[in-house]
């Protein structure tokens, strides 16, 4: 793992040097303070922290935390501040506190050792009994624009958490395929489940028998609906559950086999959609993920802390670029998935 920094996550201000983390790309806009707000973890270089997913080491038992490492503090063109991006890396002994730990750069899927020309998002990494897996969204480039660009999902393997190596593109509904989760489901098959852009940014669903390389078979859409992205699967309380990210809170679904869905509530209801009384907490949660233990789950997601609301790419004041990670509990009550985005979620507190 290259770019690697030991200071704790919420200790660098916005004048530290983090070690080969900016390699080419200043900083434009100053980092917020951390102690500004009650965020679990800001991305210590460009305080962009997106999409995360957490693992726990099943050797050391130590946490670690994936995230797109989004640019909001370049000053370029469009959007393409929002690609070019690397996945970061963040660990914690408690699940508490958070330490930056660089960027996973042997993803770079380009020959050119040189200027980074990728964009990497939303990691999906899982324990298959044998070895980790990551789910990888990667677009050739760095564009100024959200259309026109193929995205595409990418599977690596590791040992470690640490060292990953490349196992290949899965080849999936069409080439505007993004934000991939991975679980296996009741009938012993893993399934896939992602945003497709090209089928108006619903979820469609592939399935494997044994995640061996060309075993993915695409088997249709999964949740259709109003458009979202981010889908996260996982069992709680008897049910399967899966969240979508509307963009206004967190659509949720369930289901008996973790293949035929319906939604919880109304075609309006989601979860994080109203504000929470968190420092930085009062705009809707985005894109989590989630570590089930003890009957109960800890949901993570991602918010834009100093953010008045308006929808991303409608301004570029800074306050609407910069992104943190929060967490917050989840229980089942009577077969329905609740979340109080305002008590603490500790992961001590769900495993051993």
């Amino acid at each position: 793992m290259s770019g690697r920094a030991d200071a704790a996550a919420r200790a660098p201000s916005s004048g530290d040097a983090i070690e080969g983390a900016t390699a080419g790309r200043e900083a434009s806009v100053a980092l917020v303070d951390p102690a500004d707000d009650d965020a679990l973890f800001h991305d210590p270089v460009h305080d962009g922290a997106t999409d995360p997913t957490v693992i726990r080491h099943h050797l050391t038992g130590e946490w670690w935390m994936y995230y797109t490492q989004r640019r909001a503090s370049v000053d370029e063109p469009g959007v393409a501040w929002v690609h070019g991006s690397r996945i970061g890396v963040a660990r914690s002994v408690d699940g508490v506190h958070w330490r930056y730990d660089g960027t996973l750069d042997d993803l770079r899927l380009g020959d050119d050792a040189g200027a980074w020309n990728e964009t990497h998002w939303a990691p999906e990494v899982i324990f298959d009994g044998e070895r980790y897996r990551m789910y990888l969204t990667v677009i050739d480039g760095i564009p100024d624009r959200w259309e026109g660009h193929a995205r595409r999902i990418v599977e690596y393997a590791s040992d470690d958490l640490a060292s990953w190596r490349l196992v290949g593109e899965i080849p999936l509904s069409s080439d505007r395929v993004i934000d991939a989760c991975v679980a296996r489901c009741p009938d012993g098959r893993w399934r896939m489940w992602f945003k497709d852009e090209a089928d108006d940014s619903t979820t469609w669903v592939a399935a494997s028998a044994d995640l061996a390389p060309g075993s993915w078979r695409v088997e249709g859409r999964a949740i259709g609906g109003r458009p979202h992205e981010g889908p996260n699967v996982f069992e709680l309380g008897g049910w399967w559950w899966m969240l979508v990210d509307e963009w206004r809170g967190m659509g949720v679904y369930r289901s008996r086999d973790a293949v035929a869905w319906e939604r919880q509530g109304g075609p309006d209801d989601v979860i994080l959609g109203a504000p929470g009384r968190r420092r930085g907490n009062a705009t809707f949660g985005r894109h989590g993920d989630v570590v089930v233990g003890r009957g109960r789950g800890i949901l993570f997601y991602f918010t834009h802390p100093h953010w008045d609301g308006s929808e991303l790419g409608s301004t570029d004041a800074a306050d609407a670029r910069r992104s943190a990670i929060f967490a917050a509990p989840l229980e089942v009550v009577d077969g329905v998935l609740t979340c109080d985005r305002d008590a603490p979620a500790d992961l001590g507190s769900i495993t051993d």
